[in-house]
């Protein structure tokens, strides 16, 4: 079951709240509130309570706590039960293992009205209770308080230090054994889950952990980064009010809004952000301050300026795409700003950064759920850039999906070419391609490769390499995988073919993997997984017993290397390289295991 402890949940259909809610357990004294919802002070800027009076919509102000739930219910489970009252909730907040939950209104008539109808009401044999509950405390006055009665400080930069780069104060040797003691730890969590699902699997199992230390297959190693510093070929800088006040600031921020922070602190001590990078932020930050726009405000949604992207090549090129709230500005004042950002960078002080291309973004109010969906639009210099990697010419767009350490990255598809043995009968399909840089480099050693990606503009940069590449074995598609895998592994070698998948951080959709699983066209699988934890799901699939949602023979892990491309964190690149379990020789008889038998 899916932890949803301190999870909030606000219906798609209604406004977003100004404030998230917090923790149901945290105790709010009668001076903070007041009994009943009383804030008659809370006009006061130090009260932890001023946003309810500052004239912004939140429904903390209609809030009640509903008390004596049945366990285990679910956020739809609620919201069918006070539709049944014909209750419309703009907030519901659960709480695992509890039964109690906070539910917030539009309006104090429906507040009132749920009171009434809720109160003794009988759900699953038990009689729940209604009350007014207090609303959250602001967290970025709440934090500023606990700061001041703290009276601790540390030094901004050190702070924003240990947020971008964790690790930068340890030896590079400590950091990939941290790493490796890491994808131990995904290793043997896959062994035991392995274990509990496919019984079939044991006798290989047993086997596997007798000769790889227990786990279920051989680790060899992290390979580090060949550049520990100045390493990332693309930055995002948030905009905002530094942490003494100072206007317009680019960089990072100390931490997350509902963490009671919001100041941002410049970039320019960090270490895996290359000189260039620093200097486009300086350029773009005096050149904003030049402006009569302010910096956009979570906390009063209120401010332009938003964000800065930086993309940077070994070639020289430099693209910035800066993201702005335009508010109630009308076209002219939207294309007189953009004016003036191309003369600042092309003819004025702003043309020492070298940037050569520069994008403008118009984003509202509440960020959209995808920004590659935003409008860019192109305002000065060329609308690309290009990267040259293992020997190939890349394309890179405004969105286009590159690997961020392009140092890294070559030793990460080396790995890749050794582990897949082509030749030239091979065939590679390409899962979740991106801009095809990973088919790309094995396409003059391989008979052809076959792309499939589900971003347009993705697709579109794909093509556009392998004809930068003189390529004409490579293909690319468009559209869901779950969708095109079935089709077009027709198309695979049964006895010479390789897929690789490389998905983004979440992992692939459940039906991807359903659809690899039921190709048996697919008979060996490299997995790329830039986050191991979040992906655990997948190779947990790939090595499920059939079933009727998962068909198809199961996939086993086979060997497993990590690839350092974010050094200072503790993030690494896990590749896994699976094949498919054959029947006849593999599948061992389950007649042995009569009882359930459970790997700890």
């Amino acid at each position: 079951m899916e932890d949803i402890s301190g999870a909030c949940f606000t219906d798609t259909k209604t406004a977003v709240p100004l404030v998230e809610t917090e923790s149901a357990t945290e105790n709010l004294t009668k001076e903070d509130v007041g009994e009943k919802n009383n804030t008659a002070n809370t006009s006061d800027t130090s009260s932890i309570y001023r946003y309810i009076k500052d004239g912004l919509f939140t429904s903390e102000i209609y809030k009640v706590e509903i008390q004596n739930l049945p366990k285990y219910i679910g956020f739809n489970e609620v919201k069918k039960f006070l539709a049944k009252y014909g209750l419309i909730p703009h907030k519901i907040k659960l709480f695992a293992r509890q039964t109690f939950a906070f539910v917030t209104f539009k309006s104090e008539e429906g507040r009132d009205r749920a009171m009434k109808v809720l109160h003794g009401a009988q759900w699953k044999n038990r009689s729940l209770t209604v009350k007014l509950a207090k609303p959250k405390a602001d967290p970025i006055i709440k934090k500023r308080k606990r700061e001041e009665e703290e009276g601790e400080e540390m030094k901004e930069q050190t702070q924003i230090a240990d947020v971008v780069t964790p690790l930068w104060n340890i030896p590079y040797e400590e950091q990939l054994a941290r790493k490796k003691e890491e994808c131990e730890q995904v290793l043997l969590k896959l062994t035991r889950d392995i274990g509990n699902n496919n019984r079939a699997l044991l006798p290989w199992l047993f086997m596997q952990k007798e000769k790889c230390g227990g786990l279920c297959c051989s680790l060899e190693g992290v390979k580090a980064s060949p550049l520990q510093t100045e390493y990332r070929n693309k930055c995002e800088f948030l905009i905002g009010i530094g942490p003494n006040q100072e206007d317009k600031t680019v960089g990072f921020r100390l931490g997350k809004y509902k963490g009671g922070t919001c100041a941002v602190v410049e970039p320019f001590d960090t270490i895996h952000i290359p000189a260039v990078t620093k200097k486009v932020a300086k350029a773009f930050q005096d050149y904003i301050r030049s402006t009569s726009y302010g910096v956009y405000s979570p906390e009063t949604y209120k401010g332009h300026w938003k964000q800065l992207t930086v993309r940077t090549s070994r070639n020289g090129h430099i693209m910035a795409i800066a993201y702005f709230n335009p508010q109630k500005l009308n076209e002219k004042e939207l294309a007189e700003l953009q004016t003036s950002m191309a003369k600042y960078f092309t003819e004025g002080t702003g043309k020492d950064s070298g940037i050569t291309s520069l994008y403008f973004v118009q984003e509202g109010q509440r960020k959209s759920p995808n920004r590659e969906d935003l409008t860019l639009e192109h305002v000065a210099g060329d609308k690309y850039i290009y990267e040259d990697l293992l020997g190939l010419k890349f394309r890179i767009s405004p969105h286009a999906f590159f690997q961020v350490n392009t140092q890294a990255a070559e030793v990460l598809y080396s790995v890749i070419q050794e582990w897949t043995q082509v030749n030239k009968e091979t065939t590679v399909m390409d899962i979740c391609c991106g801009t095809g840089s990973i088919g790309i480099s094995l396409a003059k050693k391989v008979k052809k490769v076959i792309g499939i990606e589900l971003c347009q503009e993705a697709i579109e940069d794909a093509k556009v390499n392998a004809q930068l590449n003189e390529l004409n074995n490579v293909e690319f598609h468009c559209g869901k995988a779950e969708d095109l895998v079935p089709y077009l592994v027709n198309f695979l070698d049964l006895q010479n073919s390789i897929t690789i998948v490389d998905p983004p951080r979440a992992g692939l959709h459940s039906k991807v993997i359903v659809a690899i699983r039921k190709a048996e066209h697919i008979k060996k699988l490299i997995y790329v997984a830039c986050n191991p934890r979040a992906a655990m799901n997948n190779f947990l699939d790939l090595c499920r017993a059939p079933s009727n949602r998962v068909k198809g023979s199961p996939f086993r892990p086979v060997k497993a290397i990590a690839v350092d491309l974010f050094p200072h964190t503790m993030h690494c690149e896990l590749l896994f390289f699976f094949e498919r379990v054959q029947h006849s020789r593999d599948k061992p008889s389950e007649e042995r295991f009569s009882q359930p038998v459970v790997l700890l």
